[in-house]
């Protein structure tokens, strides 16, 4: 029989002259076989203790959604925090605009999720989406992206892998980031992002001077020569130029080969952003202020852009920015995330950057976001390491998230310095 007992070994019979000898062997025999089912047992228990480390949850165990919460802090991003009643909780950011507005869209949705398994990640997705009459807009959808961040984080959590894994595991060994040209000289990146500016303001004039126009470019032959070759230098113009300044500010760049150009024009007219495309070799990004798949079709069928920038906490959370990669795919075009925002943002890019083969790189991966974690970011030689804890891979300090809660900082409000008419920021 092989069981525990049968590694015991029977103690042997003795006759009266040897029975002191055979039983001092047997009682060895007995305390040896003993130890090492001692042994055994101890190291059974500690792979048992392991496994629940990692996977605290059974999949076939019950767990229930039992609270939501929102946090709003004074910077406007706001925090959505779900609770269950097996004590892990998920969190998730959404979009910092409108973020009033977004905390009160993700408790319209608590009565929905209240008493629900948080693990059916995807129909939670299509059940806060598709039961709305009005499907899309930018507050539906960072109410989705908040939501859905949190759900996979309690996801992994539950099972004790990070979200990655269950997209299919890593396409890479590590994270690669970009930050501010300070983050470049300091060694934290090898890329960073700047914004066309010259004459002390941003470009805003529908059409800009020869002045204007050659100024950002020397300024930008400066940086490179500064930094040199090896470095990538994005230029956003962040939707705030004109397409007829844009066209110039492309042309007059396109000799130092910038990494790409960001939202050269508003979104909502693709053509338009098309036509400046083709008419340019430099890459052109855009993708923070579209949302889910659908907006994303019409710029991969235009070609209106060559890299994505879908907004984790804006564009559909983790469900859709893994369905968005997966077109873009298709048609030869990665993806940079966008992140403008805080911790949990930054985790789930990550493990979406983890997951996809067609990831390009990383915006603000340089953030430590020491401020609102236990375990701050950290990176090294313009690289983040690939998550290893569970869920989104990071923890929340409540209390230093708690002790920034306040009344949200609203947006810039600009004008033309010269006729006072209202110019994008």
């Amino acid at each position: 029989m092989n069981d525990e007992r049968s590694a015991i070994p029977p103690v042997p019979t003795s006759t009266p002259t040897d029975r002191h000898t055979i039983s001092r062997r047997g009682f060895v025999a007995c305390a040896t076989a003993a130890a090492g089912l001692a042994g055994l047992l101890e190291m059974k228990r500690e792979a048992q203790a392991n496994a629940g480390a990692r996977a605290p949850i059974s999949p076939r165990e019950s767990i229930k959604i039992t609270k939501l919460e929102t946090f709003i802090l004074r910077n406007s991003w706001v925090f959505v925090k779900l609770s269950t009643d097996a004590g892990i909780t998920g969190w998730g950011e959404m979009l910092k605009d409108k973020s009033k507005t977004c905390a009160a869209g993700a408790h319209q949705v608590e009565s929905y999720l209240i008493g629900k398994d948080p693990r059916n990640v995807v129909q939670h997705w299509q059940a806060i989406y598709r039961h709305a009459f009005y499907r899309g807009g930018a507050v539906l959808t960072a109410v989705v992206s908040g939501i859905d961040q949190a759900l996979w984080d309690i996801k992994g959590k539950a099972l004790g892998v990070p979200v990655y894994e269950l997209l299919g595991g890593p396409t890479r060994d590590k994270i690669r980031v970009y930050g501010s040209s300070d983050d470049v000289t300091r060694g934290r990146a090898k890329a960073c992002k700047i914004s066309p500016r010259a004459q002390g303001r941003a470009a805003y004039k529908y059409v800009e001077s020869p002045a204007f126009v050659q100024q950002v470019a020397k300024d930008f032959a400066a940086l490179r020569e500064k930094l040199g070759p090896e470095v990538d230098i994005a230029v956003d113009f962040h939707g705030a130029v004109q397409p007829q300044t844009a066209a110039l500010l492309i042309k007059a760049l396109e000799p130092y080969q910038p990494f790409f150009i960001e939202e050269p024009v508003q979104c909502q007219n693709v053509d338009v952003l098309a036509d400046l495309a083709r008419k340019t070799h430099i890459p052109i990004a855009t993708g923070e202020r579209v949302f889910t798949k659908w907006g994303f079709r019409e710029i991969l069928e235009k070609r209106a852009a060559s890299i994505l920038q879908p907004d984790v906490c804006y564009a559909g959370g983790i469900t859709e920015l893994r369905l968005i990669a997966g077109m873009a795919e298709a048609y030869y075009i990665p993806i940079a995330p966008h992140n403008p925002q805080g911790p949990c943002s930054l985790a789930a890019s990550c493990q979406i950057a983890a997951a996809i083969p067609n990831f390009l790189i990383q915006e603000r991966g340089t953030s430590t976001h020491e401020n609102l974690l236990k375990v701050p970011f950290k990176a090294e030689n313009g690289y983040l390491p690939l998550p290893k804890g569970p869920g989104l891979g990071i923890e929340i300090d409540e209390d230093k998230l708690r002790a920034q809660v306040g009344e949200p900082q609203g947006y810039p409000q600009t004008y033309d310095r010269d006729d006072g008419s209202v110019v994008d920021w």
